[in-house]
């Protein structure tokens, strides 16, 4: 579940960046770059804290990385 929870954050930052790009080489318009950018930032939000910091298991004091 932690590795779905990474890639689809990972994912999600992509989508926040890569239209930024796409926009600087008059790929996308500027509307598709924000909807995009809020789309992709809403989701890394929400993902991002669902796996990041956890600890390994109930009796560790580790933090996973």
């Amino acid at each position: 579940m932690i590795l779905v929870l990474k890639i689809l954050s990972l994912v999600a930052l992509v989508i926040t960046i890569l239209p930024s790009l796409l926009y600087v080489n008059s790929i996308l318009s500027l509307d598709t770059l924000k909807w995009l950018s809020l789309a992709g930032t809403l989701v890394w939000f929400v993902v991002t804290p669902l796996w990041m910091g956890r600890t390994l298991g109930p009796d560790s004091d580790q933090v996973r990385i």
